[in-house]
């Protein structure tokens, strides 16, 4: 199977924004998902606001998408941001889908306030979404107004961006625009539109929105479309849905332990938010941890820790038998045999997981060699930061500038992360006693551990703070820690100290919010 051929009776032609903003830039679309059968989706357009205003856009990633930053950055831009002029060949739908939320089923879900606008080929020859999200009601709005405020929109636009800095598979933000419109949440608040790009935005709730009502055909239509849009090297399998299913169970593991190696909490991982294109999305009440302990759990809807950080592994193996449980009909005409195969390859996920969690962890204690011992060595460096109540980020960091022979100074930066400074002086003793049994000198280690260990994350206390100040129209927080995040991985100047410190106790965020 190939991507669908274009139809163009279906695409929309429009030149000039309805409100004489001025002219609609031009995005060269080519949109695949709109041409599925209908059942996947509902064509709608966005729901038009009274006086849409750019809050910011994406320069770099508008022009790797092919885009024309300037016709963007635009009265006419910020229209078509806010929904309120539809681009020439753009497609404008809702995706349908399912999932467990929270353990407990949902049969129907989909885009509840969010409008696939259509793809673009990128200059990397790489297709990518581009979504409206906070755009308006749709049929699956489950009686939601289908409205984003600000402070949502400008988490996600610090955090996805903030996570693609940092080198992780993610979603990414082309553009943030205020509606002129107020939203009731708490209160009334400022409305928003999000522009998310994606790779897709196919998830394991959209093969369960098919499964659940036996829609082989759909199913089949669905895997396909993803094979031949994510991965193609499944086609040359002579199973090529078994080998799906193992090409997403890898980009899982590989997403899932980079979260666990920089100390994100994702928040909400239903099945309706793992995406199959292997990518972070739905950023909700996601946060990075501070003080490290496996139990952090920031959502404030997750009572019971279900998405705690330590939990998500767990999770992700969860998503993926789910996931796997779709595809059985197309695994094999036996059903007992489509569930062995199954099963059988959702066994290894431990195995690969713990494989590749294990090899993040050893760059970032600066260990390149495999030894037996070394992930007990680790584990112990957790234990002592769970006890010392480390900071997570700052702890790894700080060990990627010491030497391989004690040095007082540097060793003291360290132990005053942990309660108990001492704590830390037999496990350092033993660290390098292992460092002694590697043959890179200490200035290959310490840049290749600096490339791991962040100095800058999105702390949530910053997050509040640039959040806070954009309801009372500073957006100057929000542009200064966006510009701190861009280089996470590079020493941080004097004068930018602020963004690498974990927060003052009154300072402390306790819990995070959906953007619902």
């Amino acid at each position: 199977m190939t991507l669908p051929t274009p139809a163009a009776a279906l695409e929309r032609a429009v030149d000039a924004t309805p409100d004489g903003a001025g002219p609609v830039p031009h995005f060269s679309f080519d949109n695949s998902y709109s041409r599925l059968p209908e059942h996947f989706y509902t064509r709608l357009d966005p729901t038009p606001v009274p006086d849409p205003k750019l809050v910011r856009l994406n320069h770099a990633l508008a022009e790797a998408l092919g885009l024309d930053p300037e016709a963007l950055d635009s009265p006419g831009g910020a229209a078509v941001f806010a929904g309120n002029a539809i681009p020439e060949g753009a497609a404008p739908l809702a995706m349908v889908y399912a999932g467990y939320q929270f353990g407990g089923w949902s049969p129907q879900l989909g885009d509840g306030r969010a409008i696939l606008l259509g793809e673009v080929i990128g200059r990397d020859g790489v297709r990518r979404d581009i979504q409206l999200k906070g755009s308006g009601k749709t049929p699956y709005s489950r009686m939601g107004d289908g409205r984003a405020v600000l402070g949502p929109v400008l988490r996600e636009y610090i955090v996805s961006e903030a996570m693609a800095a940092l080198g992780v598979k993610t979603t990414r933000a082309l553009a943030a625009v205020t509606t002129g419109q107020q939203v009731l949440r708490e209160g009334l608040l400022p409305g928003a539109v999000f522009t998310r790009v994606a790779m897709g935005h196919a998830r394991v709730g959209t093969f369960q929105f098919f499964a659940s009502r036996d829609d082989v055909e759909a199913l089949k239509t669905l895997a396909d479309y993803v094979i031949d849009r994510h991965y193609p090297a499944a086609r040359e399998s002579d199973a090529p849905y078994l080998a799906l299913l193992e090409a997403v169970m890898d980009a899982q593991v590989d997403l899932v332990s980079h979260w666990m190696a920089i100390g994100f909490i994702h928040g909400v991982m239903n099945t309706d938010n793992m995406a199959i294109s292997g990518e972070t999305i739905d950023y909700g009440p996601c946060a990075f941890m501070d003080i490290y302990h496996p139990e952090t759990v920031f959502s404030s809807i997750d009572h019971m820790g279900r998405y705690a950080y330590s939990n998500q592994p767990g999770i992700a193996h969860w998503n993926l038998a789910c996931f796997a449980q779709c595809l059985i009909p197309l695994l094999d005409a036996n059903e007992d045999a489509a569930i062995e195969q199954a099963k059988a390859l959702l066994d290894s996920y431990s195995e690969r997981f713990n494989a590749t969690l294990s090899q993040r962890l050893r760059a970032k204690v600066g260990l390149k060699n495999d030894e037996d011992g070394d992930l007990a060595l680790i584990q112990a460096l957790l234990q002592h930061m769970a006890e010392g109540k480390a900071d997570f980020t700052l702890t790894f960091r700080a060990l990627s500038g010491l030497l391989r022979d004690a040095d007082e100074q540097a060793d003291a930066a360290l132990r005053a992360l942990f309660d108990d400074p001492s704590a830390i002086n037999t496990w350092l003793a033993d660290w390098r006693v292992r460092l002694g049994r590697e043959t890179r000198s200490d200035a290959n280690r310490q840049a290749a551990m600096r490339t791991v260990n962040p100095a800058v994350i999105p702390r949530n206390h910053l997050v509040e703070e640039a959040i806070a100040a954009g309801y009372t129209g500073d957006l100057a927080p929000f542009e200064v820690l966006l510009e701190a995040l861009a280089t996470p991985y590079e020493d941080v100047p004097e004068n930018r100290r602020r963004y690498t410190l974990p927060p003052k106790p009154h300072e402390v965020v306790e819990a995070t919010f959906c953007g619902t």
